[in-house]
């Protein structure tokens, strides 16, 4: 079989792995991309582009049921299919990335469509449909593997129809009745997107929902969601699934549940042994890719994104990208620094959260003090009236007198994240902080109260 000599080979082009394979391209390295779903990864066809889009037109749905509240009177009626037509057409293109990978290429990059594993130090072996193909990577090898839906292994749900986020994003109508297997942010998204557009929903939870932001976020949710009519019931795991060809049927210990549908959103994985990690002396059976800070996981090798566990975000596989690429140009600009990470649930309310949680900050041994206030007792809050739940939490280095970790809770809570994660990433110190000017009346402006709590 030939070998064909590169520069290098990126092995998954979901968002990092497209940046940085675009960015050595550019540089003028002779670059192969490999892909075996679609270019782009899962943000831009399964999650954060459409799945925005879906909350974006049910909080218009939302928006609209509060005008008696707020200015006359209105009358709702959804439709789910404008939002279906909006996800094909305008996010997905039907779920085609013709136009990613012309974008690739145009960059000067080489596409190579397939499963791509390192099969020997410096050499990637990729899959195709008409065969192998074999790349000999003189300067890097980036892997970027994304991740796939975790589907418990709870008895008859694999001979079930269920869904994942893939099958919620590409559907056509709102169903009647859905049961969510899970609680953390992709299940409390789609939960309230599908409730406001009609359908009765019943949310499963092992634990509590959004289980690594604060429970105060948590508590507040629940709140929120049992009075928009979603039932939520926490600390539950099913016994077994069944579908009689009509409807879902799941047994926990003390209750049968019934649904039209079900979604499964208990977690990602990756499967390391698909990528042949073992050819370079890593274990394919870890959970993740252990890197250094410039994302170098062995000689010549980076790796990038979900699988590197810093976190399962698209900024943060990009960030990784950036610093991936330079590293292999030979231009050590920074370092990667995971202290004030970003995280946003797009829930109605928002929940948003940088750095550490309280219980975070007290394992850590730090002498913690704990700031907050309440979103709906602000003057923007009041003025905002119905939907104005939320609050915003500080958490403080005391010895140090920095913040290490923020939650912003309510409406556009993952916007007014931002000034909390610049304080939390340059580590202003709280002094500084407490003689800002915050602008009146703005959300943002509570941080003032919640720093006037800490002391």
């Amino acid at each position: 079989m030939t070998v064909e000599e590169v520069d290098a080979v990126v092995i998954g082009l979901g968002p990092g792995g497209e940046d940085a394979a675009t960015r050595l391209a550019k540089a003028g390295l002779s670059v192969i991309g490999v892909e075996g779903r679609l270019v782009g990864g899962e943000c831009p066809y399964y999650a954060c582009i459409p799945t925005k889009m879906m909350v974006r037109a049910a909080g218009v749905v939302a928006e609209a049921r509060r005008m008696d509240a707020l200015a006359g009177s209105a009358t709702v009626r959804h439709d789910w299919r404008p939002v279906a037509t909006r996800i094909r057409d305008e996010a997905t293109d039907n779920w085609n990335d013709a136009a990613a990978v012309e974008r690739f290429e145009k960059a000067g990059g080489r596409f190579v469509r397939g499963w791509g594993r390192i099969s020997a130090p410096g050499e990637v072996t990729v899959d195709t449909a008409d065969g192998p193909r074999v790349f000999r990577a003189e300067r890097a090898i980036v892997l970027n593997p994304g991740t796939a839906p975790v589907v418990p292994a709870i008895p008859g749900l694999a001979d079930t129809p269920y869904w994942t986020n893939r099958d919620a994003v590409a559907a056509t109508e709102a169903p009647e009745s859905m049961i969510v297997l899970g609680g953390g942010p992709v299940a409390c998204e789609f939960a309230q997107v599908f409730a406001r557009f009609g359908t009765a929903v019943t949310m499963l939870v092992r634990s509590r929902m959004v289980p690594r932001d604060e429970p105060e976020a948590a508590e507040l949710l629940a709140e929120v969601f049992a009075a928009q009519g979603i039932r939520v019931r926490t600390g539950i795991t099913p016994n077994r699934v069944d579908h009689d060809g009509v409807r879902f049927i799941v047994h926990t210990d003390d209750d049968v549940h019934y649904a039209q549908h079900m979604l499964v959103a208990t977690g990602r994985h990756t499967d390391l042994s698909g990528l042949g990690v073992g050819a370079i002396g890593l274990d394919e059976k870890a959970k993740g890719i252990e890197v250094d800070d410039h994302m170098r996981a062995a000689e010549k090798v980076w790796a990038i994104g979900d699988v590197t566990g810093k976190g399962a975000f698209t900024h943060v596989s990009m960030y990784q990208a950036r610093i991936a690429a330079n590293d292999i140009l030979g231009d050590i600009t920074e370092s990667g620094e995971y202290h004030a990470v970003p995280r946003v649930t797009f829930t109605d309310p928002e929940v948003g959260a940088v750095g550490m949680t309280e219980a975070q900050a007290r394992e850590a041994g730090l002498s913690v003090r704990v700031g907050r206030t309440d979103i709906a007792a602000s003057t923007r809050g009041w003025i905002h009236k119905v939907g104005n739940q939320g609050f915003i939490k500080l958490i403080e280095d005391a010895d140090r007198g920095i913040l290490v970790g923020a939650t912003s809770v309510g409406p556009c809570g993952g916007e007014v994240l931002s000034a909390l994660a610049v304080a939390v990433h340059a580590e202003v110190p709280v002094r500084t902080l407490r003689r800002m000017i915050y602008a009146y009346p703005t959300f943002h402006r509570a941080i003032e109260t919640a720093l006037e709590d800490l002391s």
